[in-house]
């Protein structure tokens, strides 16, 4: 089962990512219907009298009853910068098969930054960058990195016209130089990969590829799961015991919304010795996105 005409647009159409990357939608295994018929074997036809399609579907995914999702899968065909690749491929629950620059020439492709687009290492999230750099340096990095990638190639070029094998002949390459990928997941994993890599705090360009997989390819084919997947996925918080204990206490004490030295007081007996806790700090966040802790300026 497959949703024929959905699939019929937007099989082998290169939706564009970044500035030179794309993905694109090969082949696709089951859609909604698929996903509730799974999950009624277990019971037998007669569920279908009590919860029709939606209901089922996000009671399946609201209490993670996963296993009706492996039974649709998608296949893509990606380019991406060879850095977003790395993080792409640390989830390990698809099946891939890349572009060799062993067998082929190098894609002549790399990605560009442009000069308004250089962040700033984050100070508070090493793994993670916040704000801007100044354009004016940002023309100044963008130049020297068009420099750096035409020399790149270059070199790479005379090295193929030399002679020296493509396997040794690519091992300077920037990380910035496109690859290529099929890359074929089921609905579960996919969903677990959107979930990180749509979020804010996703890297710049992995969040892009994701959201365009998300939006532009698995809300069209499946948009029962994909309304689904935004309520209790992407778009759910989850409420820790210390954070549910410390939502009871601002309750107790009539402080809701609470200002960050209410929130303070409240916090966890663990946190208190701590200068900088992290988990303090998320859960700040969380209740601030749920207004029980006030937006101070």
């Amino acid at each position: 089962m497959k949703n024929t005409e959905q699939f019929s647009a937007l099989q082998w159409k290169k939706i564009p990512v970044l500035d030179k990357g794309f993905v694109c939608l090969v082949d696709v295994m089951g859609d909604d219907s698929a996903i509730v018929q799974a999950a009624r074997v277990s019971y037998g036809e007669g569920t279908k009298k009590t919860s029709d399609d939606r209901t089922l579907l996000r009671y399946l995914l609201r209490h993670q009853h996963t296993t009706p999702f492996e039974m649709a899968e998608i296949k893509l065909l990606v380019r991406s910068p060879m850095d977003c690749w790395r993080q792409w491929i640390r989830h390990r629950t698809a099946s891939v098969n890349e572009y060799s620059t062993r067998y082929s020439i190098a894609i002549d492709a790399a990605y560009a930054t442009n000069p308004t687009e250089w962040r700033k290492q984050c100070e508070t999230n090493r793994q993670g960058s916040y704000g801007n750099i100044n354009e004016e340096i940002g023309k100044e990095l963008t130049n020297k990195e068009q420099d750096f990638h035409t020399q790149a190639r270059n070199l790479y070029e005379s090295r193929i016209e030399l002679g020296v094998a493509r396997e040794q002949a690519r091992k300077d390459l920037p990380l910035s130089t496109y690859t290529e990928a099929y890359w074929k997941i089921d609905l579960h994993n996919l969903f677990r990969f959107l979930s990180l890599r749509m979020e804010s705090n996703a890297q710049f360009e992995i969040l892009q590829y994701a959201t365009t997989i998300g939006e532009q390819i698995v809300q069209p084919l499946f948009p029962l799961c994909w309304e689904a997947f935004l309520d209790y996925q992407l778009n759910s918080i989850r409420l820790s015991r210390l954070d549910q204990e410390v939502i009871s206490r601002l309750v107790q004490a009539g402080n809701i919304p609470a200002t960050r030295e209410q929130f303070i007081l409240a916090q966890d007996t663990a946190w208190k010795n701590l200068e900088r806790c992290r988990e303090r700090e998320e859960c700040y966040e969380k209740l601030q996105k749920i207004k029980i802790i006030k937006n101070e300026i």
